[in-house]
């Protein structure tokens, strides 16, 4: 069962899930000359909700019975299982060790929408050695035959250097910033790694905003 964070699929009516579906259709339209067919979501420092917008913005994606893929790439502290209430014994970290779990990969699907999840599976000692691996381009070129968009959910940035290494193979990034929070410095050192992989920046998320009621819709 779906966690209450998952805002677009517990109350899809909702202000939070309409701004969800916002943010789907601006990045839709910020990408008009170039089109994303993958799309890595991270956050400057932990605890800032990277793995909770990935999972509501992959919902929103997949409205209309579009084929999205929810991959769960991080690989220190995976959530989306936990989000979606989903098993965790295999997952994205198969599809590098095993041929079967690469041409089959094991994705669960996800009640009343389009959208499939792949769990991270089981954690490796070191998670960087999979993004630097050749396996890793094999991986995302295949998963994205699989559907009209990948959503990568990924570590921070500026706690250790996988995001940086997925990001150079990944089309665009979400950058998740925490109001209240995220300090401006990390932001800046998260801008800064993504520069110098050449990732290209499509937009940030701001979270945990609290808005006036007048704001809000009637």
């Amino acid at each position: 069962m779906a966690n209450q964070m998952i805002i677009t699929l517990t109350d899809p009516r909702s202000v939070a899930a309409e701004a969800y579906r916002t943010l789907r259709t601006n990045i839709e339209f910020s990408s008009v000359d170039h089109p994303l067919h993958t799309l890595l979501v991270t956050s400057a420092a932990p605890m800032e909700g990277k793995s909770e917008v990935a999972a509501n913005l992959a919902v929103a994606m997949a409205d209309g019975e579009r084929p999205v893929i929810l991959v769960d790439a991080d690989l220190r502290l995976p959530m989306q299982h936990t989000l979606f209430g989903l098993p965790n014994e295999v997952g994205f970290t198969n599809l590098f060790k095993e041929e079967a779990a690469f041409n089959n990969p094991p994705f669960q699907s996800i009640p009343n929408s389009s959208l499939k999840v792949l769990t991270s599976g089981p954690l490796p000692p070191i998670p960087s050695q999979l993004f630097t691996s050749k396996k890793i381009e094999q991986v995302i070129a295949h998963l994205a035959t699989m559907a009209e968009i990948i959503i990568f959910d990924a570590p921070p940035l500026v706690t250790v250097n996988d995001a940086s290494l997925l990001a150079s193979k990944i089309d665009g990034v979400l950058l998740v910033v925490k109001a209240g929070s995220t300090k401006r410095e990390h932001v800046k050192a998260a801008q800064s790694r993504l520069e110098k992989v050449n990732a290209r920046l499509v937009g940030a998320v701001l979270t945990h905003v609290h808005l006036d009621k007048t704001l809000q819709y009637g």
